[in-house]
């Protein structure tokens, strides 16, 4: 079966789920501005006189100035029932680092680039200690602002179906899906097929403070044309420590980790980043 159709039906089990859960009372039903996390993070190490401190041992005077920033915006629209849970977001990163060598121009370099825009479904079969689980549907596409130096921009139209734990008290989304990407950076666009393991988990060991992490790990089974650049095996963690300041505005430390190999490489990539964060969170009760 070719992606394209694999999509359209993912579509169609979508519609169905859908139509189903409009035959039972929506009397209980709650619609919701959830702001998950509208951050900034910044680190900043300013050198002076580098050039005389070239050849000093104390790293700290003779390193390069630069500057890290990067912005996030996690939005989602959430409608939930007693046996679904309907959720449609947008997720936006950007980050760039500048770099002044000593008596160099100012080099820059995005750390962060990704638009991701998703309508998710999730249909309740069982519970079991507040956890929820049934089958799930996923349509999202994916870009980025701007072109990384040396390759198109990114253009993905992914499709997901599987199985899924959601809306409990720790456990937000914990799930095990068929993945059906159509690849449209390249030409000509590229259809394949992976299995896909995710989640997303909160919890608050006491008042004011919240723990977090999300994340997935992506395993490519198929393509229909070979795209050098195109992952074997993707790995994306986040973890969080959110510190509250004041209602909507918290403070804290985190951490990411992303670890693939492409089908030309010859090794594996990463990138760990630590930093802290400034992040605003809110819900709003639209229904």
């Amino acid at each position: 079966m070719s992606l394209k159709k694999t999509l359209l039906s993912l579509c169609a089990v979508f519609v169905v789920f859908q139509a189903n859960a409009q035959e039972t009372d929506a009397s209980a039903s709650t619609l919701k501005a959830n702001f998950r996390r509208v951050g900034l993070e910044l680190s900043s190490t300013n050198i002076t006189h580098a050039r005389e401190y070239r050849n000093s041992p104390v790293t700290q005077l003779s390193t390069d100035s630069q500057t890290v920033v990067k912005g996030v915006f996690d939005f989602m629209l959430e409608y939930d029932r007693e046996d679904l849970q309907w959720n449609n977001g947008v997720y936006a990163e950007y980050g760039e680092t500048k770099v002044k060598p000593v008596d160099q121009p100012t080099e820059k370099n995005e750390n962060a680039d990704k638009i991701l825009l998703s309508s998710d479904y999730a249909h309740k079969l069982y519970e079991f200690d507040g956890i929820k689980f049934g089958p799930m549907a996923t349509v999202e596409y994916q870009t980025e602002f701007t072109a990384n130096a040396g390759a198109p921009r990114t253009k993905v139209l992914r499709g997901k179906a599987g199985m899924k734990l959601f809306d409990g008290q720790i456990v937000k989304d914990l799930y095990i899906a068929a993945v059906g990407e159509y690849d449209m950076t390249y030409d000509p666009h590229v259809s394949k097929s992976a299995a896909e393991f995710g989640w997303r988990m909160e919890g608050s060991p006491r008042d004011g403070v919240q723990y977090s992490t999300d994340g997935y790990f992506r395993r490519y089974l198929s393509y229909n044309h070979y795209v050098g650049t195109d992952l074997i095996y993707d790995l994306n963690a986040n973890a969080r420590m959110d510190v509250q300041v004041n209602a909507t505005l918290t403070f804290g430390p985190y951490v990411s980790y992303r670890y693939a190999r492409s089908r030309a490489a010859g090794v594996s990539g990463s990138n760990l980043t630590i930093g802290v964060a400034f992040t605003y969170k809110d819900l709003f009760n639209l229904k």
